[in-house]
């Protein structure tokens, strides 16, 4: 058996990053650029008031002093004229600052009639001009090495990028594998059970910016796992789920080794999730998953979304974690890293109770892992120690 860490590196060496696309700025959201947009315009491409007012020459402006209205400036609607001395232009926020003017008196400092206006005895002093080019300049680049969130898609927007290059998402074909399985709504006999970790991997999959296509169950034979495969072959990551153990009808490292898979490593010193394997086959990166449902998602937490994320384009990293005090002591680790369902509530970890594999109930009920490292000593309540989201 390897370690975490050494099975993450050999994951992370089988993944590359997808080629890129233009796609359009309205599904950006959550994708990550391949190349740096570039602003095709100054922002503001004009000086703009920041205020409701009027634009006039600041040398002529002190309390009482008398300025004539000569037009208007609104947002879309620029004024082509000229503010000469003691003149000034009704403009409103947004609006281009006419020619001449270097200041807006805010219409709380104004008294008008008709085409007069008065300053008050106290002014305001802030000039209330953004500057052409305050935000960003033509020809300036944004290339955030993250998802793209709602105000980068501002930014993109403002720089009048319409279709900007985004890594290509990661197709991921998921295969669950067994003779005991059923689809969710099927009549299951009384030795079968309901596939259940393939609609859970693709929520995962799908909720970081992936695409999962959930294949046909393949049963526990070679012709099954053979087509299974086939169906794939236009996967950017294969991903089975069971079958990758040592018994008599585990048949997928088999069969995926006769159709010419380079196995990058078989077993993890973690529990759960023990029997994970990884490798390549047809070139296609590929991760065989338990089939117990808790170690299939904890997998998937710990190697499958770190490898879609370094495919999508980011950094290759472990899964995000973080620290908080146990609630409840916790007994030494033994020879494999502990990946413990439990909740956080209220800035203490409490662990489930039961920890067992194929408790799918304990899994839905935890919002974290707690993290026990090889031969952890013991814990006591209040021992801070790692965890990871879920």
């Amino acid at each position: 058996m390897i370690t975490v860490d050494q099975a993450l590196a050999l994951v992370f060496d089988l993944v590359r990053p997808l080629p890129s696309e233009p796609i359009a700025l309205r599904v950006a959201a959550g994708r990550v650029l391949a190349e740096p947009a570039i602003a095709a315009r100054d922002q503001p491409p004009f000086a703009a008031s920041a205020m409701d007012g009027y634009a006039v020459q600041n040398r002529d402006v002190t309390p009482g002093a008398a300025f004539q209205v000569i037009g208007e400036s609104a947002a879309g609607h620029g004024s082509a004229l000229t503010v000469g001395p003691k003149q000034a232009v009704r403009i409103f926020t947004g609006a281009p600052v006419p020619d001449g003017a270097d200041r807006i008196v805010i219409q709380e400092d104004a008294i008008r009639q008709g085409d007069t206006i008065t300053l008050s005895a106290t002014l305001d002093q802030a000039a209330y001009i953004r500057p052409a080019g305050a935000d960003f300049s033509k020809g300036d680049t944004w290339f955030p090495r993250r998802p793209l969130a709602a105000s980068d898609l501002v930014l993109l927007a403002a720089m009048n990028c319409a279709t900007p290059i985004v890594v290509r998402k990661p197709m991921v074909a998921l295969i669950a594998t067994g003779d005991e399985l059923v689809m969710p709504g099927e009549a299951p006999r009384d030795d079968q059970i309901i596939a259940s970790n393939t609609f859970g991997l693709a929520a995962m999959i799908e909720a970081i910016g992936a695409t999962a296509r959930i294949l046909p169950i393949a049963r526990d034979n070679r012709a099954a796992l053979t087509t299974a495969f086939a169906m794939a072959c236009d996967a950017d990551l294969v991903v089975t789920i069971g079958g990758a153990s040592v018994g008599d009808h585990d048949l997928v490292g088999q069969v995926a080794e006769d159709l010419g898979m380079k196995r990058a490593f078989y077993k993890i010193a973690m529990r759960p999730g023990k029997p994970l394997m990884a490798g390549k086959i047809n070139d296609i990166p590929m991760l065989g998953l338990p089939g117990n449902p808790v170690s299939a998602m904890v997998c998937a937490h710990i190697f499958l979304l770190p490898a879609l994320r370094a495919m999508m384009g980011l950094a290759p990293q472990p899964a995000p974690r973080s620290t908080a005090a146990l609630a409840s002591d916790l007994p030494a680790n033994g020879a494999r890293e502990h990946y413990m369902r439990a909740t956080l509530k209220d800035g203490l970890l409490y662990p489930a109770s039961r920890q067992d594999s194929a408790l799918t109930g304990v899994l839905a009920q935890a919002n974290v892992l707690i993290l026990r490292p090889v031969n952890a000593a013991p814990c006591t309540a209040g021992d801070v120690v790692t965890y990871l989201p879920l």
